[in-house]
């Protein structure tokens, strides 16, 4: 399966890609890593459930600011939490 990246104008696999356009619904996580022992990655802030298959793992790129990166539905969880907080605090 080939797709034009966002940043080329040629195909390339799809699945070598970082491009959003895949032919299945995919989640993207930017992690810490906090080191390697052998074939195993131990890192910190997946956004997965245990037993999430990985397909695959790409560089972090500089060009790809942290405002540009979404947290999902736990960012919106988290904000409504404090929100709570904050109107019990006040009454």
């Amino acid at each position: 399966m080939l797709g034009k990246p966002p940043t080329d104008d040629r195909p390339h696999g799809v699945f070598a890609t970082r491009s959003p356009r895949r032919p299945n619904p995919i989640g993207l996580t930017v992690v810490e890593l906090l080191r390697r022992e052998g074939p195993r990655l131990h890192v910190r802030g997946v956004d997965m459930l245990d037993g999430t298959p990985i397909l695959d793992i790409k560089p972090y790129l500089s060009s790809v600011s942290e405002e540009k990166l979404r947290r999902g539905w736990l960012a919106e969880a988290e904000q409504r939490a404090s929100l709570a907080s904050r109107e019990r605090s006040c009454s």
